[in-house]
């Protein structure tokens, strides 16, 4: 724990003097996002929930989302990329394929091997988006992978498809452009011109029968476990928006010591406190043994809010200069959309709006 703790010291020492100061560039610059996370990389900050007998860092569910907020305080770039790489770890580390585990592992937390995923699009209902049907040793796997996050960071991904039968498949496979001798291949778009984290070359891949060997399966599960999973990490994507608003924060608390107008501190001491509240509520919900859903879903519609309302307060605050490309407030703005509707379920979209209601209607 002590070990922790000097740790967690010191990774907010770095965030504060190599990532904050840079965290406009780094939204637009992959070349300024791969130093940020090869930052992680010499930390060893990239499998963290990962068990130590793993060779993760074995954190507790609280601590890795306490690193989160910081993480989101100071670069949504940074947050986002690196999350597509825990999550990959995290899947590898609950696989029965030890033989992946080894392979990958290892490697994962320093950043010597790098994953990410592709599978947002099971959620998504109707026609499988990706299928998945078995043949001799493996898979055959044929449809269009919507949103991978990570293109030129990342060497490979975890991407999810759908059998015949309705299970979901979670497999590996390289992220680039690559045609197999039996005909198969992966074609990947060029990245995405995206409103925040333009600097993450997200991109979409169209996968014509690539054949999968059945050693790079990291898991199979029941129909729907995408929603049930949904259901279960409800709040997960909440902390981010935690760290959206506290990033919204610093800029208007720095204008409120900068232009010393009474109101200004006033609604950052309102905000804060709104912020800080709902950080303890989310930290009491994961040290509670029995939470509902609805609890999990009402905090997160609660922090969506929240991060919405002191990216804007920022704006506000800024005057003109907000609108300046890179305005520090205009990327905090826009982290907030990003963190608003990231994992995004239905139940989420409805109360998210019904939120927005509330204040429309007094």
């Amino acid at each position: 724990m002590e070990d922790w703790l000097h740790t967690n010291l010191a990774i907010e020492s770095w965030l504060k003097k190599e990532i904050k100061p840079f965290a406009n560039e780094i939204d637009r610059s992959p070349q300024a996002l791969a130093k940020a996370l090869q930052g992680m990389s010499d930390r060893s900050l990239l499998t963290l929930k990962v068990s130590q007998k793993l060779s993760g860092r074995g954190l507790s569910e609280l601590e890795y989302r306490r690193l989160q907020i910081k993480l989101a305080r100071f670069s949504g770039a940074l947050t986002f990329l690196q999350t597509q790489h825990q999550s990959a770890a995290i899947m590898l580390a609950n696989s029965e394929n030890t033989s992946l585990q080894q392979k990958y592992l290892p490697y994962m937390g320093t950043g010597k091997i790098l994953i990410g995923v592709g599978f947002s699009h099971l959620r998504r209902q109707g026609i499988p988006m990706v299928s998945a049907k078995e043949t001799t040793q493996g898979y055959e796997i044929t449809g269009e992978v919507p949103w991978i996050t990570g293109y030129s960071f990342f060497s490979s991904f975890i991407l999810g498809a759908t059998l015949p039968d309705g299970r979901e498949i979670y497999g590996i496979l390289p992220l680039q452009n690559q045609l197999q001798d039996r005909g198969g291949g992966i074609s990947i778009s060029p990245p995405m011109d995206l409103m925040a984290i333009a600097s993450t070359n997200t991109v979409s891949a169209k996968i014509d029968r690539w054949w999968m060997d059945s050693s790079q399966v990291v898991s199979i599960k029941p129909t729907g476990s995408i929603h049930q999973s949904s259901r279960r990490n409800i709040l997960n994507h909440g902390w981010y928006s935690i760290g959206c608003a506290y990033a919204g924060l610093d800029i208007l608390l720095s204008l409120a010591e900068k232009k010393q107008l009474g109101f200004l501190h006033e609604s950052w001491q309102t905000l804060n406190l709104a912020v800080k509240q709902s950080e303890e509520r989310a930290i009491a919900l994961i040290s509670q043994k029995t939470t509902s859903y609805e609890q999990k879903l009402q905090l997160r519609r609660d922090v969506v809010n929240l991060a919405q309302r002191c990216s804007q307060a920022a704006v506000i605050a800024s005057g003109g200069a907000a609108n300046y490309f890179n305005s520090s407030a205009a990327r905090v703005y826009r982290e907030a959309l990003l963190f608003s509707v990231s994992g995004q379920t239905t139940d989420v979209m409805e109360v998210s709006l019904k939120k927005l209601l509330m204040f429309d209607s007094g």
